[in-house]
């Protein structure tokens, strides 16, 4: 039976996903890991049985989940089949033979476990005094075989291999040229050595000329200054280049990672991202530093192999035969380094989650006394790092012995092959110190074309990891070359330039038509069901409900958090408001949409930074006069000239602590400097007393209605009603669904939904 495919999940979310992926090429196809990620609909929590389910039957099978004993599943059910590991995991097994059951963990590898065992992580409740547990069963359909050719390898058009990073490197071509000169010149005064150690011996020694060894001495001290400065400056040259090409690397990564959707961060840990930074050191690491020497030691190896056949023959084939075996030897552990790797990511990925959350949770972490409690969940955690360590120098010794009783067997079998021969006179007494030194210069060179292929092997996993996020598609196309002419700054025109006339563009509503919107993860109810809305342009609409009831999710559609699947989102004709003859939203790219948008949101973050560049986040240079408006609009103004610095004072995690109530007048700032056409707020004044939100209120009801040539579109959502109750249009949002749309004094006399929202807030009578 041939082995089962093994693929290793990339993060703890990617278990079902991975599952599914070694089924498939269990079955003759290589399916990309983001496709069936996309089809299984993972979400924040990861992926339950029921998209695992509706991926498969997408991409071909036929599959049936059921609650059963062991007994029953070894006899009945098509393997390989995916169960339910611990109540929290998902693992394939692919074969259960003689009481053994074989399974493939995607968090450790292809493992075998007894009945019993299984069975304690498998069988968690008890049915008609038999342990059972949940599996789903797979079995391809002709439409599986069918779809193959559009199966393999979808998604991955852009996934980076070893020959895209080596353009990296050739971009340094000239430096490389010097590096190859020194190699080649190094490579020569590293041959002349042992000639010369021979003739000290056989000449100088033997005939007692001392001028003749004094001169051969001074010429390997020249040698080795020779070589000594060679390597001095190799060595400033691959500081150069590595920094560059990890700069490089690394910046692409980061361009990447943010041009992606914003839906991608919901479903990832902060540890994963940094430790895939990390990854890019390794992978820099591997292309400048390992691939080099490399380089060189395979050059020198091959020089001195000639040169050692050339001395004895018999002693080059005893030389390479333990060679082999000890590399053999270290390609043998190969494998289970990189089982403990991807343990060691996984472990990195959550004590450096473990941290963040430590140190940004401290406050609630000791108001609620939970200091003991958090401190012993990360000390488990670096128990579980020990252990894994452990294991590691466990290998690690195994490796090393056998490793050392092959090269010092070597060692000793070609000094007894070399005295012999002195003894036979077949080699001088010189040869033999030569062929000596010769032999201990290869060891180096093995030693490094065996770290090369472990490093190769640390370069590939790290290269895994991150073609995970090279393959994502992103949020949007990017903008053509010939629309960046300012140091790459994207210029996009305003969106009602579209229309072809002169001045100010007219201003334009939002329609939202039969929009039906679920989170991803597979059995999610819908959030909003079948919403029908006309935003009017110029115009303040508030959204009221209660918690859950699909207002802030209304709203982050409007900002294209997400995409949508059922329904559109479009901007109004400006010559037939309220048509829907305008654009749809999504065909409008993300940058010139966010551009027209000022946002304040509740989770709204305030950056390590000054005042001024937390209000003016996307200039490099704030406008004074547009900072002093918008910090009069928040009426934040007397508490920044409080303030020592002012303006420059640093606030956010790294500098002074501000309320939640400073917090959102800084938002608020921070979207009226913007000057959009398009105003977001939810709960923008949630922490202000009652006296700061009637004077920001009001200053943002003039803000709002603007110059006759620009008034802006508001979407407010609110608790508080106060807030809303001058709006142009209040929607009333009650499960997803609107159920009341008019004014203030409308909504108010027809006493539905809003009035029992009001009288509950001002604890009215009836």
């Amino acid at each position: 039976m041939s082995k089962f495919p093994f693929y290793k999940q990339h993060d703890a979310m990617d278990c079902g996903p991975t599952c599914l992926r070694m089924i498939v090429n269990h079955h003759g196809v290589n399916q990309s890991i983001q496709a069936i990620r996309r089809q299984s609909e993972i979400g924040k929590d990861g992926v339950n049985l029921l998209g695992i389910a509706q991926a498969a039957e997408q991409i071909g099978f036929r599959t049936l989940a059921v609650k059963a004993p062991l007994k029953k599943i070894a006899a009945d059910a098509p393997l390989p089949c995916i169960v339910h590991w611990n109540q929290a995991h998902f693992v394939v097994v692919y074969r259960i033979k003689k009481n053994q059951i074989y399974v493939a963990d995607p968090a450790k590898g292809l493992l075998k476990y007894t009945a019993p065992e299984f069975e304690s992580a498998w069988a968690t409740t008890i049915e008609d005094g038999e342990k059972v547990g949940v599996a789903l069963l797979l079995e391809p359909t002709p439409k599986f075989f069918e779809d193959k050719d559009t199966l393999s390898l979808s998604g991955e058009s852009s996934k980076m291999s070893f020959s895209y990073l080596y353009g990296y490197v050739w971009r340094y071509r000239n430096l490389w040229m010097q590096l190859g000169l020194g190699l080649l010149v190094g490579s020569v005064l590293q041959l002349v050595l042992p000639f010369l150690t021979q003739s000290v011996v056989d000449t100088g020694i033997q005939t007692h000329n001392l001028h003749f060894i004094y001169l051969v001495l001074a010429a390997q001290l020249m040698l080795f200054v020779g070589r000594m400065s060679i390597d001095f400056i190799r060595s400033w040259i691959l500081l150069h280049i590595s920094t560059r090409i990890n700069l490089s690397i690394l910046s692409d990564f980061l361009a990447k990672l943010l041009r992606l959707p914003i839906s991608f961060f919901d479903t990832k840990l902060t540890g994963d991202i940094l430790q895939r930074i990390g990854d890019h050191s390794r992978i820099e690491s591997f292309l400048t530093g390992t691939s080099l020497n490399t380089l060189f030691s395979l050059i020198n190896l091959l020089v001195l192999s000639v040169v050692l056949a050339t001395y004895h023959l018999t002693i080059f084939g005893v030389f390479a035969l333990f060679s082999a075996l000890y590399t053999c030897w270290i390609v043998f552990f190969l494998r289970y380094r990189r089982q403990l790797d991807h343990k060691r990511f996984a472990l990195a990925s959550q004590n450096q989650s473990s941290l963040i959350q430590l140190i940004t949770g401290i406050q609630e972490i000791k108001l609620n006394n939970a200091e003991h409690l958090k401190r012993w969940q990360w000390e488990n955690l670096q128990v579980r790092q020990f252990k894994l360590s452990m294991k590691g120098l466990e290998i690690g010794q195994y490796q090393q012995a056998g490793a050392m009783f092959l090269n010092e067997g070597k060692n000793i079998v070609i000094t007894f092959l070399a005295a012999t021969a002195v003894v036979n006179g077949q080699l001088t007494l010189g040869a033999m110190m030569a062929l000596q030194y010769i032999v201990g210069q290869m060891n180096s060179p093995v030693e490094q074309l065996i770290q090369f292929v472990q490093h190769w092997q640390d370069a590939k996993i790290s290269l895994e990891r991150l073609n995970e996020i090279n393959t994502l598609n992103d949020e949007s196309p990017p903008v053509e070359s010939s629309n960046r002419p300012n140091g790459g700054i994207d210029i996009v025109p305003p969106l009602g330039a579209r229309d072809g006339r002169s001045g100010a563009p007219p201003p334009r509503g939002l329609l939202v038509s039969n929009l039906t919107f679920t989170y991803p993860g597979a059995g999610n109810e819908p959030v909003l069901k079948n919403i029908h809305l006309h935003i009017p342009p110029g115009k303040i609409t508030a959204i009221v409900g209660t918690s859950g009831s699909g207002k802030t999710t209304l709203l982050k559609l409007l900002l294209r958090f997400y995409d949508i699947k059922q329904g559109e989102i479009l901007l109004d004709s400006p010559l037939r408001e309220g048509e829907g003859l305008g654009e749809r939203l999504n065909t409008i790219p993300h940058r010139q949409w966010r551009s027209q948008c000022g946002t304040v949101l509740q989770d709204g973050f305030i950056f390590s930074d000054t005042i001024a560049n937390n209000i003016a986040v996307g200039d490099e240079v704030p406008d004074v006069q547009k900072l002093l408006h918008a910090v009069k609009v928040a009426n934040i103004q007397e508490y920044i000239d409080s303030l020592p610095l002012g303006y420059n004072t640093k606030i956010g995690a790294e500098g002074n602590g501000i309320s939640g109530g400073q917090k959102q007048r800084i938002l608020i700032a921070r979207a009226v400097y913007k000057d959009p056409d398009y105003l977001f707020f939810d709960e923008a004044t949630s922490s202000l007393d009652a006296n700061n939100e009637r004077v920001i209120m009001e200053n943002l009801e003039a803000f709002f209605k603007g110059s006759s040539t620009k008034p802006r579109t508001v979407i407010v959502v609110a608790h508080r009603l106060s807030t809303v109750k001058n709006a142009d249009q209040i929607v009333v949002m009650e499960k997803g669904e609107i159920v009341e749309t008019g004014t203030h004094a409308e909504l108010t006399k027809q006493q539905g939904k809003y009035y029992e929202l009001v009288k509950n807030q001002l604890e009215l009578g009836n």
